[in-house]
């Protein structure tokens, strides 16, 4: 009896502490009609977020290396804004890139985010867009919420334009 006590208390400890911690997350899907070998050379490029992403009008590394981890690149919105971003992780094999925003414009704090792109056929893939963070000053949870979920879906709805698919 004890010991399922001390489990509970555990289990809510830790769920208190997520909870407190204040991350949020979001995840956008999209299946693509082309294979994933193509989609992945089609968003690797850590300097080419504006190849695809109808957002973002320029993209330039201002720190680093492309596709090196530490690399900083800056990102142009097509309204001015900017971003700047740095990459925590690059995996070619794994079709997998992971980064963070260091300061920008998006109503969100402590943003990490990741991108995979999956085979599922020789002719289709999925590519996966998910983020952590907090709300950023002046936002509310439910604003950040909604400004990562607008990114992640114009990015993910444009790559399928381009590549071809459905969601």
């Amino acid at each position: 009896m004890f010991y399922r006590f001390l489990t509970l208390l555990t289990s809510l400890l830790i769920t208190s502490a997520a909870f407190s911690a204040g991350n949020l997350a979001v995840t956008k899907s999209a299946e693509v009609n082309a294979p994933a070998a193509a989609v992945w050379a089609k968003v690797k490029d850590f300097n080419a977020l504006n190849g695809w992403h109808p957002a973002v009008a320029k993209d330039e590394i201002v720190e680093g290396e492309n596709n090196q981890v530490g690399a900083v690149r800056l990102l142009t919105l097509g309204d001015g804004g900017t971003i700047k971003e740095s990459l925590l992780a690059w995996d070619d094999a794994g079709m997998s890139l992971t980064y963070n925003i260091l300061e920008g414009v998006l109503p969100v704090s402590d943003y990490e985010s990741t991108l995979t792109v999956v085979a599922i056929s020789d002719t289709s893939s999925k590519v996966t867009w998910t983020g952590s963070f907090n709300h950023g000053a002046g936002a509310d949870d439910q604003a950040a919420m909604d400004a990562i979920s607008g990114v992640y879906q114009g990015g993910l709805d444009n790559l399928q334009k381009i590549m071809g698919g459905q969601q």
